[in-house]
């Protein structure tokens, strides 16, 4: 089952034109610059805002659609909505929200348990506070709890990050990598750090001036040369591993991949699991030969796909390493000493790889 979406919208100076289908169960990741539309889109798909053309069917069941006279209100919609700032009832304690939001879902209508998404949220001990004594990332936590006590069917996040700290964010997202696994529920997340949707979202909708630009797996979208998230200067793409082996006389973590395998500093990882990496474009060069006698642990034989400019002096390549698609950020004058076109076979030296999560 999906989730299919179809909303255009006229504001004075603004308009929004959004049409994509994704799976009804996972992480989509919303992505854009600030004022491409995010925000706009997710209050209609929760029914906060109607006007122009609206088309929204979940699961098969239409919650919108205005040629058929179809809308469904906020409170018939079954979807939790996590924002930048958690606006809590100050006046009620960390337990007294949660059950306000759970209490109003009649009990043959809830999918999820008090004490189970207490549990998943990491809440327990927060229960008995006050709601002014909790710090920003606690608020966040408690609020993600609340949407999920209302047993939706669709989760919302307007960048749930964006008020944070950078610690409270590196405390927040292993919550949401453990809420998102263990919960079969469609996430919608929105979002403009590249970093953020590599490490949480399998899937992506790109937004650009209010439209739809591109749908599809997160690095597909992300090594795109013609979208703008490899255009940016942290051009990255993201690669599905399983650890191999661990190498404790240098302390080093082994993993395999569609492509070759990678080493990196120890990681506390049981050999056989699945892992997500990403590599930055401007942390690989390419060669012609395979170097015999280098630093670089990580050397990948690939083929070049395609090559785009990136400003007057640099260029992105594009590259297929078995069934995993790179980016690398050379030099021009590189690229032209080393004659560089689609379908030539380099070898990526990958300087850096960053473990982003399970």
């Amino acid at each position: 089952m999906t989730i299919a979406v179809r909303f255009k919208l006229e504001h004075p100076g603004f308009t929004l034109d959004a049409d994509f289908e994704i799976p009804e169960r996972g992480v989509t990741a919303l992505f854009g610059p600030s004022g491409s539309g995010k925000t706009t889109l997710l209050r209609l798909i929760a029914g906060l805002e109607r006007g122009g053309e609206g088309r929204l069917i979940v699961g098969g069941e239409a919650w919108e659609d205005r040629e058929r006279g179809v809308f469904l209100p906020t409170h018939k919609r079954a979807v939790g909505y996590v924002i930048q700032e958690a606006h809590l009832f100050p006046h009620r304690s960390v337990r007294g929200n949660l059950e306000y939001g759970f209490r109003r879902v009649p009990k043959a209508e809830r999918r999820l348990d008090f004490d189970e998404v207490v549990s998943l949220t990491g809440v327990a001990p927060l229960l008995g506070r006050a709601v002014p004594s909790l710090s920003g990332g606690e608020k966040q936590r408690v609020a993600i709890a609340r949407a999920l006590l209302v047993s939706p069917r669709l989760l919302l996040m307007d960048e749930p990050l964006a008020s944070l700290d950078e610690r409270g964010k590196h405390e927040l997202i292993p919550y949401f990598e453990a809420l998102f696994e263990q919960l079969a529920l469609p996430v919608l997340y929105v979002s403009h750090a590249s970093e953020e949707v590599a490490r949480l979202a399998e899937n992506m909708v790109l937004m650009s001036e209010g439209r739809t630009v591109a749908v599809g797996p997160v690095n597909e979208i992300l090594t795109r040369l013609d979208l703008a998230p490899a255009e940016a200067d942290d051009a990255t793409a993201v690669v599905e591993a399983r650890v191999v082996r661990h190498d404790d006389a240098y302390h080093l973590t082994e993993l395999a991949f569609d492509g070759g395998t990678l080493c990196l500093p120890r990681e506390d990882l049981e050999v056989g699991s699945e892992v997500r990496v990403t590599i930055h474009a401007r942390d690989t060069s390419v060669a012609l030969d395979s170097p015999s006698r280098s630093s670089i642990l990580n050397i990948i034989p690939a083929e070049i796909l395609d090559i785009a400019p990136h400003g007057e002096a640099q260029v992105t390549l594009r590259l297929r390493a078995g069934a995993t698609v790179l980016l690398s950020r050379i030099t021009r004058k590189s690229s032209e000493r080393l004659e560089l076109a689609p379908g030539k076979s380099v070898y990526v030296q990958v300087k850096s790889v960053g473990l982003v999560g399970p």
